[in-house]
């Protein structure tokens, strides 16, 4: 099971860690996507965290580079996102999925993605 949460309301320039966390699986052995979804768009990829076991590489959407980090924490089995100077079109509901191929790697596509979390809001408006 994936849990996305953290998300909210927030004023434009604030910021939001979002958390997704596993249980049943490793999420070190996959890699982990985070998607958006805003009102009337298509779900989009726009960050990745690969697995351990290929090189751990990140990766983050030039709509979010250095605004947004991904990062996981293997003991508490979760990944998270920092999300930083937030913009009214960070508005979107956000979910985090797994490619639960052995050794997957960003990027990730949501076509590819076997196992999805339940979203989280974020609304970014003043």
């Amino acid at each position: 099971q994936l849990q996305a949460s953290g998300g909210g309301l927030v004023q434009p320039g604030g910021s939001l860690r979002l958390s997704c966390a596993a249980s049943g699986f490793k999420l070190d052995y996959y890699a982990i996507g985070w998607f958006r979804q805003a009102p009337g768009k298509e779900r989009e990829a726009f960050s990745c965290i690969s697995s351990s076991s290929s090189d751990g590489s990140t990766y983050v959407a030039d709509s979010v580079k250095g605004r947004f980090t991904i990062s996981r924490d293997n003991a508490k089995n979760t990944v998270y996102l920092q999300m930083n100077s937030l913009k009214p079109e960070d508005t979107a509901v956000y979910y985090c999925a797994a490619d639960l191929r052995p050794g997957s790697s960003c990027p990730v596509v949501r076509n590819g993605m076997d196992y999805w979390g339940k979203g989280t809001q974020v609304t970014v408006s003043s």
